[in-house]
């Protein structure tokens, strides 16, 4: 079955002052083969790898091979493969052929039923004609489709099915069933579109993030002036202007203005966001009030907006194993119940003139049983299966991206469900990662501001929260850090080195100025006594220990409530990873309520450490799957490790997108029971489904085999089965 859908098709073409007309075209074509090292990593205080050790050597297949023709109009499939199909209406013109066919189907109806001397002529009369007619304008796609498909060895599908019932209720002389066959069954079509187009209706949302227009700023006009354009077309560091209620059209900096930003389609948070001269804004922001001038920092094709697209659509080619299962048996299920009726329509009749002793007396023995097998046929169409199930998921992921939450596929659904470890990183996500300086101690007779220089001159080209901390307070002490260095290295999970002055500095954590100090003396130990239990850096130079800067980090709100509603899940084993000292890693564990942490990890020690939490959960479970929650940067080896690798507050990073399974667009660590809840939830209505599916569907196949319902009740059965699953799936968005 192959469900498709355009669930956003009106096309725009290229945006001048005169109007709206723009057209563009996104040939994406990416294969994330992730194999790729980034060195960087260095640990300061036992702790925070400074680096983007990144090894993205995911086995997690992003095979994402997509080509996005974006005229605004993505076309959009629940990835459902095998035997049935729905389809976007062409046009209106597919409801009027609709109304038409029924129209016919209801004066043939009244032909015979009650007009019948008035109307019949002779074999074919009017009635006949009728239903000729209504059937035609119902049936002649389903027809098509299942000629062509059988052209191309595509025998067994809904279109063969419905054709192979309908035309042999024409045989039997039943014309009313053959229309009523392809006139529901059309029915079923467009109110099963209508569902399905509801269903993505959190696809939709995200389609609405691209924007109809940049107002780029003509700063060489006299006076100045705007002009409205393709966004595809503006480059970085253009100057766009954007009006109350209009969207930002790419990612920048706020050059001048001040206004209230709606984030909730990118972020899933309901409160607004004030953004000023110097913020940083992304494609998709809706400005509520107020005027913004943004300078572009991205081009249309890398903002945020289109990455979080380009996931959603690619979320469709990695299947649950369930969804694996329903393709697979629709592949088999199908070719056995044609032959069933087969059997039914010639076994059976055969069979009770020998055992049952009732003589053969021509067709009208066989007809009454092949009447029995075409009902059988078209109760036996799987549909309600193939599309729900897939539709049942992919409603799921669409409502987890209304929450911020991006999944990259149902198997990862799958995975929050069977979660049994959540592991989490500690900076960045259990706490703000916004580290700032406490207090800096040096030994006797070196001055304070001393220690930071050096430790700021050494860390002046760092991102890590560490250095940007460091350099912060540099800054609000007019420490100048122009200074040359020569030979930068760092030093694997510990700090960097560099030379200075042709003496060496160190700047990084215990072990690194212990290895490297021979005195070993007691200021070391003084210093540590005084840190009670913050983040130190520590500072050597010229092989001389001058002192450690105390940095401190604060708990995000949400994290002691968010670890209290895993608990709540059934989740019993949480636990810490961090490089960080482990009286740091213990005042965290103990606030938090996380009994289980492991601190002073080097980056391959975190992995190992992993491994030994997923060989405990998953004894005697194979099923049994361990997330790991980080920044998605600096953690990317244990992310790939993970059944399923969180990154959170993601928005706007582009490796962390890269590196995770499960991609939570703001800070709030909730977002994960709530992750975990909403997967629960969605595979739930799927099971729900199946059971509901194969529980009617067997029901009815039983009743029409012993010919106890017509073909008017199987097609309706058949259509109303479908369409209570598809709204059941529907559930899954909220």
């Amino acid at each position: 079955m192959f469900v498709k859908d355009k669930f956003n098709s009106d096309e725009h073409e290229g945006v001048n002052e005169n109007g709206h007309e723009h057209e563009h075209e996104h040939g994406h074509n990416h294969e994330h083969g992730h194999n790729h090292e980034h060195g960087h990593n260095h640990e300061h205080g036992h702790s925070h790898e400074h680096g983007h050790s990144h090894e993205h050597g995911h086995s997690h297949e992003h095979g994402h091979n997509h080509a996005h023709a974006h005229s605004h109009g993505h076309t959009h499939s629940c990835g459902c493969s095998g035997s049935c199909s729905v389809t976007q209406p062409d046009s209106n013109l597919d409801i009027v052929r609709f109304v038409f066919s029924a129209l016919f189907f209801a004066l043939g109806f009244a032909a015979f039923k009650v007009f019948p001397k008035l109307f019949f002529l002779g074999m074919f009369g009017v009635g006949h004609i009728l239903f000729f007619v209504s059937w035609v304008l119902s049936g002649y796609k389903v027809l098509f489709s299942s000629a062509k498909n059988i052209l191309k060895g595509k025998v067994f599908d809904e279109n063969f099915l419905m054709s192979i019932a309908s035309i042999g209720a024409f045989f039997l002389g039943e014309f009313h069933e053959a229309a009523a066959v392809m006139l529901f069954y059309n029915l079923g079509e467009l109110i099963q579109h209508k569902a399905v187009e509801r269903s993505g209706q959190s696809i939709i949302d995200l389609m609405d993030l691209k924007p109809e227009f940049a107002r780029v700023v003509l700063h060489d006009a006299n006076p100045e002036t705007e002009k409205l354009v393709n966004p595809a077309e503006v480059q970085i560091g253009t100057s766009v202007l954007v009006k109350a209620g209009e969207k930002i059209p790419l990612d920048g900096i706020v050059e001048k203005g001040n206004a209230m930003l709606d984030t909730s389609s990118m972020t899933g948070e309901s409160i607004p966001r004030n953004a000023k001269a110097g913020d940083e804004v992304l494609g998709g922001f809706v400005n509520t009030d107020g005027l913004l001038v943004v300078k572009t920092s991205k081009l249309f094709s890398q903002t945020a907006a289109s990455k979080m697209l380009t996931l959603i659509e690619d979320s469709q080619n990695r299947k649950a194993p369930v969804e694996k299962f329903i393709t697979s048996f629709a592949k088999v299920y199908t070719p056995i119940v044609v032959f069933l009726a087969i059997a039914l329509s010639i076994i059976t009749p055969i069979a009770l003139s020998l055992f049952a002793r009732i003589p053969l007396q021509g067709w009208a023995s066989f007809a009454p049983w092949v009447s029995r097998s075409l009902v059988f046929l078209v109760i036996s169409c799987p549909c309600a299966l193939v599309i729900s199930v897939p539709l049942g998921y992919f409603a799921g992921i669409g409502g987890a991206a209304k929450r911020g939450i991006l999944i990259k596929g149902a198997d990862y659904m799958d995975i929050l469900t069977n979660a049994r470890a959540v592991v989490f990183d500690k900076t960045g996500t259990l706490t703000t990662g916004k580290l700032s300086v406490d207090k800096i101690l040096p030994v006797k007779n070196i001055d304070e501001n001393r220690v930071l220089e050096l430790a700021s001159v050494a860390e002046k080209n760092s991102n890590h929260p560490i250095a940007k901390a460091i350099m912060q307070k540099a800054n609000e002490k007019n420490i100048s850090v122009n200074t040359a260095i020569e030979d930068y290295s760092e030093v694997l999970g510990k700090g960097v080195k560099i030379t200075l002055n042709g003496k060496t500095l160190f700047v990084g954590n215990y072990e690194l100025v212990t290895e490297n100090n021979q005195l070993h003396d007691t200021k070391l130990v003084l210093a540590e006594e005084e840190l009670e239990g913050k983040t130190a850096v520590y500072v050597m130079y010229d092989n001389e220990y001058i002192g450690c800067i105390a940095l401190s980090d604060s708990l995000k709100p949400s994290t002691k409530t968010a670890i209290e509603k895993l608990k709540k899940l059934g989740i019993k084993n949480i636990a810490m990873l961090t490089g960080d000292r482990k009286k740091t890693a213990k005042n965290i564990s103990d606030e938090i309520g996380i009994s289980s942490f492991f601190a002073e990890l080097l980056p391959h020690e975190k992995v190992e450490q992993f491994e030994k939490i997923i060989h405990k959960i998953k004894d005697g479970n194979k099923k049994a799957a361990a997330l790991f929650v980080g920044d998605g940067i600096n953690d990317a080896p244990v992310l790939a490790r993970a059944d399923a690798g969180i990154a959170m507050g993601a928005l706007g990073s582009d490796a962390a997108i890269e590196s995770a399974d499960i991609v939570l667009m703001n800070d709030n660590p909730e977002l994960i029971p709530e992750a975990i809840k909403h997967a629960g939830i969605t595979r739930k209505i799927v099971k729900q489904n199946i059971v509901f599916a194969i529980g009617v569907k067997v029901a009815f196949l039983v009743l029409g085999a012993l010919g106890l319902i017509g073909m008017e009740a199987a097609i309706f059965a058949d259509v109303g089965i479908a369409l209570l699953a598809i709204l059941n799936a529907m559930r899954a968005r909220r």
